[in-house]
């Protein structure tokens, strides 16, 4: 096939069509339907708990647990990978791999049960890393495709063919969950006619392959318009498998002679974790600790949160960039943080589905900008530098480390005190210590300058 010119509109919207593959991994398998359906398997028991790795988990902290081992893996390894594959010069086939990696584990989340949990983990891992991985190499992209010019219209094209992507699954999934009839789905039956799962839950095991073969299937276009990437020639020694490990040692160098990066840095690392974490955990939290009366309307009740949070997120973000603009990015960012807090203290006392509607709607809010802000200030406190790739490698491993340190901490909590509430009350501490940070970064690059 021919090479497309850099800035090419076809290269632009192969690249933004990713987000339109990959985008029904998070909304269905992370957000929604998956979490929905890990708490059904265990309705009917007083205590939720499961055995794994030969010990006794309750149900919501080992998911936790096993989300953070992925991120610590990815964390590890996604310096390392990128450093390999930017000298061999083949990033496609990297990200490849972890797309089907990610589709694989999808489609094999159809066979979960707590029978065969330690399987079922691995599917569920092969997802999270999947998705993760792919876009460390998706996002390293954008500067290879795209102009300076050009690449904040395309990021956000592919968020929003992402977004629009993702919701048209979700609600054909969603009408399979709740309207299992009407595409022909029954209830799972045992030998002597005893319902093992209901149509719903059938249903929802359907929607997990569904978003496997999307994502496998729509990515194709991608991986055919991309270029492989630009090989360095030579073999792949020690030096080049630890280059991208060399690379970021040297931005933490380079923090120290730069006090309001280092201290934003340091600030965004602080409130991320927590941030992080109550997105991950947030629809097990609703399901185990809000009374929805029964079994559908919890799951009807979560689905409408959703779509709240969804929907919400839009306006947030536009909110979020309006009061950037004319407050300034850290100031923003302070009251965005003073909102996070005083949503961990509504939610521990929260106990109603309308309550949890009203949570989810300022979470939504709350949620549409603070991601979009944290980056553009860094990138904002960045030095003059053609090395851009190297500070936000370190920016995406720092955040990946906060959600390992703040859902390891959430789910430690959970499973000594038997509550998510305990464990979403401590969050408070991670925001007030980010606001606290936020404070002492310098507002000029002239304060900056003085403070050093």
């Amino acid at each position: 096939m021919n090479q497309h010119q850099k800035g090419s509109k076809k290269l632009l919207n192969a690249w933004a069509f990713y987000d339109w593959a990959n985008s029904v991994y998070t909304l269905t398998i992370a957000s929604s339907i998956f979490p929905i359906f890990y708490s059904a398997l265990f309705l009917g028991q007083v205590e939720k708990n499961v055995a794994a790795f030969g010990m006794v988990f309750k149900s919501t902290a080992l998911i936790t647990y096993v989300t953070v081992f992925t991120f610590l893996v990815v964390a590890i390894t996604s310096p390392v990978l990128s450093g390999i594959a930017d000298y061999v010069g083949n990033k496609k086939n990297f990200m490849k791999f972890f797309c089907y990696v990610g589709g694989a584990g999808c489609i094999g989340l159809y066979w979960f049960s707590l029978e065969t949990i330690h399987l079922s983990l691995l599917f569920y891992f092969m997802g999270l890393i999947g998705y993760w991985g792919s876009l460390v190499f998706y996002n390293s992209y954008l500067p290879d495709i795209a102009y300076p010019e050009q690449q904040d219209s395309v990021s956000a094209k592919g968020f929003s063919m992402g977004y629009f992507g993702s919701v048209i699954l979700l609600v054909i999934n969603l009408a399979m969950v709740m309207y299992p009839n009407v595409f022909f789905i029954s209830d799972n039956l045992s030998e002597n006619g005893e319902i093992i799962e209901t149509a719903a839950q059938v249903g929802m095991r359907y929607s997990f392959i569904m978003v496997g073969l999307w994502w496998i299937l729509f990515s194709q276009y991608t991986f055919y318009v991309l270029p492989k990437g630009v090989s360095k020639g030579g073999k792949v020694t020690k030096d080049v498998v630890f280059n991208g490990l060399k690379e970021l040692k040297q931005v933490w160098i380079q923090l120290k002679q730069n006090l309001r990066l280092k201290r934003y840095l340091v600030a965004f690392f602080v409130f991320s974790m927590a941030v992080q974490t109550i997105m991950l955990v947030a629809v097990y939290f609703g399901e185990e600790e809000i009374a929805w009366g029964d079994d559908e309307a919890k799951t009807l009740g979560l689905i409408v949160s959703i779509l709240i949070i969804q929907l919400v997120a839009i306006l947030g973000a536009f909110l979020t960039s309006r009061a950037s603009s004319k407050f300034g990015n850290i100031k923003t960012l302070i009251v965005i943080n003073f909102f996070w807090m005083a949503l961990c203290f509504y939610a521990f006392f929260m106990e109603t589905p309308f309550q949890f509607y009203v949570a989810a709607g300022f979470v939504g809010l709350v949620m549409g900008g603070v991601q979009s802000l944290a980056r553009s200030t860094y990138s904002k406190f960045l030095p003059e530098t053609e090395d851009t790739t190297s500070y936000f490698s370190f920016y995406d491993v720092a955040e990946k480390i906060g959600i390992v340190i703040g859902m390891g901490i959430f789910a430690t909590i959970d499973q000594v005190t038997g509550s998510m509430r305990n464990a979403i009350l401590f969050l408070v501490i991670f925001f007030l210590a980010g606001i606290l940070l936020l404070f002492r970064v310098p507002r000029t690059e002239s304060d900056n300058e003085a403070s050093l």
